[in-house]
This record gives C-alpha cells, sequence and structure tokens, in this order.
C-alpha cells in the first residue's frame, strides 16, 4: 500500500471515503499475475479496483449528491502520480458526480457487488429477450447471473467442474459437467473465462444455438469448425455493463427479486493487501474478497 496526493479538484468532482471494496479475480487477477494484455490507457503504477462503496464527504458544487449519502465507486482516476485506470481501491477517491451511483446505506458491504452484478445482468441480456439456459461457471459471477436469470422468470442450469463450489444455489441447479446429457441448448451463457471451452459447449447447442462469452480470456479462444457448421452455432461478446444495466440491478433488488447475500465471503485489511490478494486468487473456498477501508 503506498499513499498518494488527490489531483487537483476539478468543478463537479466529488470526494469519497471508501468504506469497502471489491478484489476482482477477473482483471485483477491478470494485473497480479502480470498477464493483463496491453490496451488504451494500460500504464503503471495504477490504483487497481472497479467495485467500492463508500460516503460522500466533498460536494461542494453537485447537484444531486450531498456529504453522508452513500454511493458506489465504479473506479476513479483522480491520483497524483498513479493511473486510475481502475482507481477504486484506495481509502479516498475523487471524481465527476456523473460517474457516482447513489445506494441504500442498508446494501452495506455487499454493495461492492453491484458491478459483478451489472456484468451478469449485460451478459444474462445479450441475447435481447432470451435467457440462457445453461450457465457455465459458479463463482460470484455465474451466481450472480443464475440469480438474475431466475429473477427475470427463466430457469437455469449450473456447470460447475470443482465439487466445493457445486454448493449454494438458490432456485437453480448445479450440475458436475460430466454429468450432463443435453444436446439442444438455445442459449448458452460462458463465464468461466476458459479459452479452450467452446469444444465442449458447441456439442451442447441446438441448431442456431447461441453462446455468450462473458469471461475474461487471456489467452486466443478457438474451436473446431465442423461441429459449429452442423449446428450454425452463433456466438457473441458480452463486455462491460451500462447504465441501464446498473439501474435494471437496482429495481430488482429494490423490488425483493434479486439477492447480493451470501457471496461476500472473505474480508481482509489494506494493510494486509498481499495476503488478502493471494487468498482471493488461490483459495476455492473464496468467492469474494473485499478490503475494509474504514480504520486506514
Amino acid at each position: 500500500m503506498r499513499r498518494l496526493d488527490l489531483s487537483a479538484r476539478r468543478p463537479g468532482d466529488v470526494v469519497v471515503a471508501i468504506e469497502a471494496s471489491g478484489i476482482s479475480t477477473g482483471t485483477e487477477r491478470l494485473l497480479w499475475s502480470g498477464e493483463m494484455p496491453a490496451f488504451p490507457g494500460m500504464g503503471y503504477p495504477l490504483v487497481p479496483g472497479y467495485e467500492a462503496v463508500g460516503r460522500v464527504v466533498e460536494a461542494p458544487d453537485a447537484r444531486r449528491l450531498k456529504p453522508g449519502d452513500t454511493v458506489f465507486v465504479p473506479g476513479s482516476n483522480g491520483f497524483a502520480g498513479a493511473r486510475g485506470l481502475f482507481g477504486a481501491s484506495a481509502s479516498t477517491v475523487q471524481l465527476p458526480e456523473g460517474r457516482l451511483v447513489p445506494i441504500s446505506a442498508a446494501l452495506g458491504s455487499d454493495a461492492v457487488l453491484l458491478a459483478l452484478a451489472a456484468t451478469a445482468h449485460h451478459a444474462v441480456r445479450a441475447s435481447g429477450r432470451d435467457l440462457p439456459e445453461l450457465i457455465v461457471g459458479h463463482g460470484a459471477l455465474g451466481r450472480l447471473a443464475a440469480r438474475i436469470v431466475v429473477a427475470l422468470g427463466g430457469r437455469a442450469l449450473v456447470w460447475e467442474t470443482a465439487a466445493a463450489r457445486r454448493r449454494g444455489a438458490e432456485g437453480y441447479a448445479v450440475i458436475d459437467p460430466a454429468d450432463e446429457e443435453r444436446t439442444d441448448y438455445r442459449q448458452i451463457l460462458d463465464v468461466s473465462g476458459d479459452s479452450t471451452i467452446l469444444d465442449r459447449l458447441v456439442p451442447r447447442l441446438a441448431r442456431g444455438g447461441e453462446i455468450v462469452l462473458a469471461g475474461f480470456y487471456k489467452q486466443p479462444v478457438a474451436f473446431a469448425f465442423p461441429p459449429a457448421f452442423m449446428r450454425e452455432a452463433r456466438m457473441k461478446v458480452a463486455a462491460e455493463w451500462r447504465p441501464e444495466d446498473m439501474e435494471a440491478v437496482l429495481a430488482l433488488l429494490g423490488a425483493g427479486r434479486l439477492s447480493l447475500a451470501g457471496l461476500v465471503t472473505h474480508c481482509g485489511s489494506p494493510a494486509d493487501a498481499e495476503a488478502a490478494y493471494r487468498t482471493a486468487f488461490e483459495d476455492a473456498d473464496c468467492l469474494k474478497m473485499i478490503l475494509d477501508w474504514r480504520a486506514t
């Protein structure tokens, strides 16, 4: 952990005291391992993290926020001496008011999951009205996707190879892929991040079926053409969440149709960040690790 100054304040900037931030097992794992592909804006040193919750402490010319309001912080670029390509894992952040999402304080630390939930919603709705019938992966993102499918009135089955992670389903079933029998799925959502997964999923599709890729794949994604040709398989990539996804998730939470409970399994201190990151990435029992910044 390193001390940084905030950059010079600009009109419309709001200062937020962070209470908790989440560690991403997608992008942050790649930063941690040195495998993050280069893309625009990338560089070091950087402040990681894009899922944090905190309270507004300064909002001198804000139009809708005031000190004391609870907000979700999707990242910040308001640091001097470091890039804020992500920028939410800090005790204090500064960013334009428009980037902040006002939320209920009742969500507590579970609110760090809002970006992941919005990402799951974006992936679930990637094909419009059709909902995934099969979800691959039962980590935090896969669980949120399955919960959202159920909240939207659908039925989902989840594949998970790790026996320990097959527990904790709410309103849907989780099986070992080796026990699968169906070969007529209309839509499959993959959140595994396994670049070799397509050769296992294509044979499970109905003719004209679709696979939505929503993991983060560090290796080229490839597949055998003949099975895909036989099924006229379609493939789509689901990227980052959009404001309408966050609005939809907040609406589902407000209506009691979606819950974030039970997914934050570990909590660490920023002073012990190295141990927290190792647990987040190496402990199979860790669904979501958060850092508690309140004592910093």
